[in-house]
């Protein structure tokens, strides 16, 4: 179906509007896909389930979609293992006992905040690690998770954008590179994208204005009203945990997170830039149950039934996260057949708007574009061609227009309910996955406030 117009717009907003009023996303997600199908098959309600149903198999031949949701599966279990044999108990103690100024509310935040920066290799990775680590001190010292999980998610996407030695500057060079071939634009690939760091406004935002709320404990919207879990001191386990070593929390993580790099230099034939991210992080995941299971026997942290007790459990509490995502990568496809970024990105071109209000209107529609399909990354693919088209036409500084793009991508993918990288922080916190996305949108409307006016700001003087 053709020339769907705002309609193509409304639908997506539809689901997300749903899913925010209703705080059931898997209900909201299937509606809207099914609204979606409905539309493009002429209102037919069978063939509109039909094809629900066939798109759903479908993902599974998608080699990189099968990948993400096992790794999604999998890190369930690491988590469950990690708890099973007492690592996370262990740790606390450790903390407790050796590092007082980390045990504490501030200095919780705090570690989740420096492993963010610290691991920015894959934005799902360093959520998971950070919330999986902070998450039992946040529980000990009052923190909600939903603060945990604003941490985590502010210190992940944004991170990887600004650091682009990993799957995100592989994509980012290769769009760069391609216009430069197609003689849009002019210059170095790698320049362009190292001096665009600079103008990805949200992004350094969003890194510093998350330092100033954990420093100085700053709450404000829904989450003031966010409430702690009840930490709950296992007495029955005291001895036991005292004599676990803190390596058997770090060990396992850290292969976790070097196993990243390691699989990407090996998948991209001895370049780390043309590696396949979710290849990757299925490696890792995997390497990591494998370390762990001999890591855990050897010292007799488990017994072999109870590993894989542990492993099934872990897969058990994902499967609710697993079906999300592979609804959040249907209605991704359903709005790519909606033709919703292709109405947006149409309309902008056909404004006739001054050069100064570029830089901020591509922010703008790539924050849309970002927000109403849940992927930054397919954001990126969809907007950056336009953005260094336009950076011709009206002379515009070609790393101010990457910036703004990138900006755009992550701060739509950073406050939509669909996007993964939301529902992964999410899950790594222990958070209600709503409720996270409810309490961190003020804060990242705020720092999008901020680097609207930047943009706004650099293109008026960029036509001085």
């Amino acid at each position: 179906m053709e020339n769907l117009g705002v309609f193509s717009v409304l639908i997506p907003l539809f689901i997300i509007i749903m899913a925010i009023i209703t705080k059931d996303v898997v209900v909201s997600l299937l509606s809207g896909i099914f609204l979606g199908e409905l539309v493009l098959h002429s209102f037919n309600p069978f063939e509109a389930l039909i094809a629900l149903l066939d798109g759903f198999v479908g993902l599974f031949s998608e080699g990189w979609i099968t990948k993400t949701i096992l790794f999604a599966l999998l890190v369930g279990s690491i988590i469950k293992l990690l708890s099973k044999s007492g690592a996370v108990e262990g740790f606390v103690y450790y903390l407790s006992e050796k590092q007082q100024k980390l045990d504490s509310s501030k200095g919780a935040l705090l570690l989740a905040y420096f492993i963010g920066i610290i691991i920015f290799i894959e934005s799902s990775i360093t959520s998971l690690v950070a919330g999986t680590v902070a998450r039992p001190l946040c529980d000990k010292n009052g923190v909600s998770r939903e603060k945990l999980a604003y941490v985590c998610d502010s210190t992940s996407a944004p991170v990887c954008s600004l650091i682009p030695f990993n799957a995100w500057g592989a994509l980012l060079l290769g769009l760069i590179v391609t216009a430069i071939e197609d003689k849009v634009i002019e210059g170095e690939g790698i320049t362009l994208l190292v001096e665009s760091i600079l103008y990805n406004f949200y992004s350094l935002i969003t890194i510093f204005m998350v330092l100033a709320v954990i420093i100085f404990n700053i709450n404000f919207g829904p989450m003031v009203k966010a409430k702690a879990v009840p930490y709950e001191e296992k007495v029955a386990k005291e001895d036991t945990k005292k004599h676990i070593s803190v390596w058997a929390m770090i060990l396992p993580l850290l292969v976790l997170v070097l196993m990243v790099p390691l699989s990407l230099y090996y998948t991209g034939k001895g370049n780390i830039l043309d590696g396949s991210g979710s290849t990757s992080v299925f490696y890792a995941v995997i390497s990591t149950l494998i370390f762990t299971y001999i890591y855990y026997i050897s010292r007799g942290y488990l017994k072999h039934k109870e590993y894989f007790d542990a492993l099934y459990e872990g897969i058990a509490d994902m499967i609710p996260i697993g079906l999300i995502l592979l609804l959040a990568f249907l209605i991704g496809s359903v709005i790519k057949d909606l033709g919703t970024a292709n109405y947006i990105a149409t309309a902008m071109q056909e404004a006739n708007v001054s050069a100064i209000y570029i830089p901020l209107l591509v922010f703008l529609v790539a924050s849309l574009t970002a927000f109403s399909t849940g992927t930054s990354w397919g954001t990126f693919s969809i907007m950056m061609p336009i953005a260094l088209g336009l950076s011709a036409s009206f002379a515009l500084p070609i790393p101010l227009m990457i910036g703004a793009v990138i900006s755009g991508g992550i701060f739509g993918d950073h406050v939509s309910p669909i996007s993964d990288t939301t529902i992964i922080s999410s899950m790594a916190s222990g958070c209600d996955h709503i409720s996270h996305v409810r309490t961190q949108m003020p804060y990242a409307l705020v720092a999008a406030g901020l680097a609207s006016i930047m943009y706004l700001g650099f293109g008026w003087m960029s036509m001085m």
